[in-house]
């Protein structure tokens, strides 16, 4: 049975030229890795996971491909790229203000029993397309390799229902001016009968996935580069402090990237992370020439409605090995003056940015130094909302929140500008944003941490630390190979592929 029937579609065709059908099919024997497997290997092809326990995370992964349209920006030029293949560049002044455009041009209605995100642009946004918000500031570090933005834009899609253990299998019925009732009505049975045809035979398709053996080696045992040594970092974090100590700024995150030079199968590593880490934000995204495998824990900025939401983490501890050492850690965290005292700074530069988009007087914080627990690590954490003004699109809430505070400093200008200044290399998708916005006007973008990008056989890692003024330079340079372990342990325990054809 598809959803909506024709009726319910012919009476939305009167305000909306986008509609979403729908069909729901069992897949009690399938997951979301057998369900991607089957198109991981094309280009534009996406799979978002969240594998939380909580409902309203976790109930549904999303699985697209073949997008109508791929969206592209570095510097001031953006390359869309249709279906068919036809492509097109374009000068803007701003790569976000044409994205917003393009997401303009999509409406789509919003079922109730069904996930908001229907269809929509997938992608990220680089933490360098900064510079486009803060033009008359020094606020990056030169040009990435990596795009500014990449979005796919999709009318097709699968989701995985895990509460149901159903797949819904979306595309949509396009609705063009002029159109007649009877004319609408047989496009309605036109896509409804590809529907169809499309679920059936890609189940068909075959699904199994090679089962994954991991390998006992030791992250030391990578061929890793760092772009600065352990005394360069040592000293970038001395430089900030006496930024720190003379008032120029109160905080700010230092990064460092690590390449291993042979990368293993990025699936594969995905596979791996998704055990090590399991995150409420969880993505691989086939780009083509570029792969970006992530499990990030911490959202940017999302939309529901007209409800504008962050939720700042400041604050981690391991979870104990029982329920009384969860319990003390638990404490111990909550009474950490100096992660405290971080969050604080977080949560006021939360409201700021939200309320730069929020109508007056609705800003407000719910949560505040709440405890969330997730399977490794649990996280001190706040969460704060506000009703987007008349006018205000997700575009915006994005633009207003980003980069994160937590990825790089405050005030948030001035610790941008000490990042140029200080950081050996362009962030790229590093400290950006990913996730989705949806044609039915919902949004939600993670943190661009805890991310590998996979490009010319090598596997790129970056990590931070937020420096203060009692912060000990070794002890920040750790916290960045604490930080970046969990990925490369990833990638330790995945052979690369010249390895396996060498072996037996």
């Amino acid at each position: 049975m598809i959803y909506p029937t024709r009726e319910t579609a012919l009476s939305l065709s009167k305000k909306y030229r986008l509609i979403p059908l729908c069909k729901r099919v069992l897949a009690d024997t399938e997951t979301p890795i057998r369900l991607y497997a089957r198109v991981k290997d094309q280009p534009n092809s996406f799979l978002l996971e969240s594998v939380e326990e909580s409902e309203h995370r976790s109930r549904y992964s999303f699985i697209g491909y073949d997008p109508f349209l791929t969206v592209k920006g570095k510097g001031t030029e953006i390359t869309t790229t249709k279906r068919n293949g036809e492509s097109e560049t374009t000068v803007t002044s701003s790569p976000f203000d044409f994205l917003k455009s393009m997401l303009e041009q999509y409406k789509t209605p919003v079922y109730k029993d069904f996930p908001s995100f229907l269809g929509g642009a997938v992608g990220y946004t680089g933490y360098d397309a900064v510079r486009f918000i803060e033009p008359d500031r020094k606020v990056t570090k030169g040009t990435s390799d990596q795009n500014d933005l990449h979005y796919l834009f999709v009318d097709r899609l699968l989701v995985f229902d895990h509460l149901k253990d159903e797949v819904i299998f979306v595309s949509h019925l396009k609705v063009f001016p002029g159109m007649s009732a009877q004319e609408i009505k047989e496009a309605y049975d036109q896509e409804a009968d590809r529907l169809e045809k499309w679920s059936s035979e890609f189940l068909k398709k075959p699904g199994p996935v090679p089962s994954l053996s991991f390998e006992e080696r030791e992250v030391s045992e990578l061929d890793i580069k760092p772009d600065v040594s352990k005394d360069e970092f040592m000293q970038m974090v001395k430089q900030t402090k006496e930024y720190i100590q003379n008032g120029e700024v109160l905080q700010v995150v230092l990064a460092r990237s690590l390449t291993v030079e042979t990368a293993p199968p990025p699936f594969d590593v995905y596979r791996a992370l998704r055990v090590l880490n399991p995150s409420p934000y969880m993505y691989y995204l086939n780009l083509g020439d570029e792969k970006v495998v992530g499990t990030s824990p911490e959202v940017l900025v999302r939309v529901t409605g007209s409800t504008a939401e962050t939720c700042p983490i400041a604050g981690t501890r391991p979870r104990g090995k029982d329920e009384q050492e969860d319990q003390e850690l638990m404490d111990d965290l909550l009474q950490d003056q100096k992660e405290r005292d971080e969050h604080v700074m977080l949560v006021d530069l939360g409201r700021e940015d939200i309320g730069r988009v929020a109508k007056v007087g609705t800003v407000k914080v719910p949560d505040y130094m709440k405890i969330e627990k997730y399977s490794h690590v649990m996280h001190l954490v706040s969460r704060i909302q506000g009703e987007l003004k008349e006018g205000k699109k997700p575009m915006d809430a994005l633009i207003a929140c980003f980069p994160a505070g937590t990825l790089s400093g405050a005030p948030r200008v001035r610790a941008m500008e000490i990042i140029a200044d200080l950081e050996a290399s362009p962030r790229g998708i590093y400290g950006g944003a990913l996730g989705y916005f949806s044609f039915s006007g919902d949004m939600d973008q993670c943190i661009t941490i805890r991310t590998i990008v996979f490009r010319d056989g090598k596997a790129q890692v970056q990590s931070g630390a937020g420096i203060v003024a009692a912060s000990d330079p070794e002890r920040e340079y750790f916290e960045t190979l604490h930080k970046a372990k969990g990925m490369l342990k990833a990638l330790a325990m995945v052979r690369p592929e010249k390895a396996r054809s060498s072996v037996g």
